[in-house]
C-alpha cells in the first residue's frame, strides 16, 4: 500500500464549475465579448487561468484584450470563488477516513496558488496541510514539478504516491510522474472520455475511490 495521495482540486475534490463559469463570463462581458455556456467552460478548464481565457475569448491568444480579460477574471474569481463552490458528496468523509488510516495527503492544482491555498484551508484544512497551485518558477501540470514538490513537502518518495484527478491533464501528470492515477468520473470529464485516453482506474463514487486507493 502506498503512503500518500495527491489530489487534483477542481472536478476532483471541489465542484468549482459554477464560480469558474461566472468569473469567465464576467470577464468576457466586461470587454464586450459573447458569453460562454457552462458546458463550454467545463471543457476549457484544467490547464490554468491563462489557458481558460485563451479558450474563452474570441481569437484566443491573438486577441489584444486577452491579458485584460485574464486580469478581470482573476479579480472576479478572487472575490467570488466561494459563492457556489463546495466539496463533492462524500469527499469530506473520505478524507477523514483516509487520514485516520495514516495516509498523507496533498492538493496540486493548476489554478492560481492563492486560490488553491485559500480553498484548501477553508474546506480541507483539518486533513490536508499541503496545497500547491500555479506560481512563477514551477512548471504546472502535466509537468511533474508540482506533484514532486508536494511529495517532498509530505516527506515521502514520489514513487510512494497515488495521484487522483478527473481530466486528461491529470492522466498526463501521473504518467509523467510514473505513479498510478485514479480518475474520478464525477468531475469535468466523463468516464468514456477518460477510458478513451487510457485511464486504467476509474471511480464513480467515493466508495469506489476508497477501495482503489487502499488497494494500489
Amino acid at each position: 500500500m502506498r503512503k500518500a495521495i495527491i489530489f487534483d482540486m477542481d472536478g476532483t475534490l471541489l465542484n468549482t464549475l459554477e464560480d469558474l463559469y461566472l468569473g469567465t463570463n464576467a470577464a468576457l462581458s466586461q470587454y464586450g465579448f459573447p458569453e460562454r455556456t457552462l458546458e463550454e467552460v467545463r471543457q476549457f478548464v484544467g490547464n490554468g487561468a491563462r489557458n481558460l481565457m485563451i479558450r474563452a475569448v474570441p481569437g484566443g491568444g491573438d486577441n489584444p484584450h486577452l491579458e485584460d480579460c485574464l486580469r478581470a477574471f482573476q479579480k472576479h474569481y478572487g472575490q467570488h470563488m466561494n459563492d457556489h463552490t463546495g466539496p463533492y458528496e462524500g469527499i469530506p468523509e473520505l478524507l477523514e477516513k483516509l487520514s485516520g488510516e495514516g495516509f498523507s495527503m496533498a492538493i496540486v492544482s493548476n489554478k492560481p496558488d492563492f486560490a488553491v491555498r485559500e480553498l484548501a484551508e477553508k474546506f480541507f484544512g483539518d486533513v490536508i496541510g499541503v496545497a500547491i497551485g500555479e506560481s512563477e518558477g514551477v512548471q504546472r501540470k502535466p509537468a511533474p514539478d508540482t506533484v514532486a514538490l508536494a511529495a517532498e513537502k509530505l516527506g515521502v518518495a514520489l514513487c510512494d504516491c497515488i495521484y487522483v484527478g478527473d481530466s486528461e491533464v491529470d492522466l498526463q501528470t501521473a504518467n509523467n510522474c510514473k505513479i498510478p492515477c485514479v480518475s474520478v468520473t464525477w468531475g469535468f470529464r466523463g468516464r468514456e472520455y477518460l477510458l478513451s485516453l487510457g485511464a486504467r482506474h476509474t471511480a464513480g463514487d467515493t466508495q469506489e475511490l476508497y477501495e482503489l486507493l487502499v488497494s494500489l
